[in-house]
């Protein structure tokens, strides 16, 4: 297998994870590329699964080091990057990788990667959606469903910078487009 990448990129409460989900459980090809972030590690979170929890400094180091193929400030204080070596270990392993991952995050890894890469822009029907979403998931104070909703504004203006857009309006649908997209670049 060459070296792909499989870029999947949305705004918060869009349902890119779900997706994401559905096709590592559909395709052996593909692994998961685990970034790393400077937010706290959640009670059912565990490092090395899900995140490298790194410490703010650790993380400035490793910028400093070169050892991210792209990193960015998703909001203040939390920093998100994907390691060289995460993408290598996923390589060696002749896998697809599959990164759930920021807009962009997602610009700048295609960008590196244009001929490997198959970036997939999962969308919410209306930013009114999204907010309900959200709402819905009782993770958010006021604050960040604030933020949340002014950074999905600018993630969507940049939906057409991507290879596929799919509408997520019933999830069972866009999983299944989903798949018949990534069946076609695995091919």
């Amino acid at each position: 297998m060459s070296r792909q990448l499989l870029i999947i990129t949305a705004p918060s409460g869009a349902g890119k994870t779900t997706i994401v989900q559905y096709l590592l459980g559909h395709f052996r090809q593909l692994a998961f590329s685990i970034s790393a972030t400077t937010r706290p590690k959640r009670d059912h979170e565990t490092d090395g699964v899900d995140y490298y929890f790194l410490d703010h400094d650790t993380f400035q180091e490793k910028i400093r080091q070169h050892a991210f193929a792209e990193y960015e400030e998703v909001y203040p204080g939390r920093w998100y990057g994907t390691l060289r070596t995460e993408m290598d270990r996923l390589w060696n392993d002749d896998k697809c990788i599959v990164f759930d991952i920021d807009v962009l995050g997602a610009l700048n890894l295609q960008s590196q990667y244009p001929e490997e890469s198959l970036s997939m822009f999962i969308a919410p029907p209306s930013l009114e959606v999204l907010e309900n979403r959200l709402r819905s998931r009782g993770t958010e104070t006021p604050e960040s469903l604030t933020a949340r909703l002014q950074r999905a504004a600018m993630e969507l203006e940049r939906c057409n910078s991507f290879d596929q857009v799919i509408i997520n309006d019933d999830l069972e649908t866009a999983c299944q487009k989903a798949a018949r997209i990534v069946t076609a670049f695995l091919s």
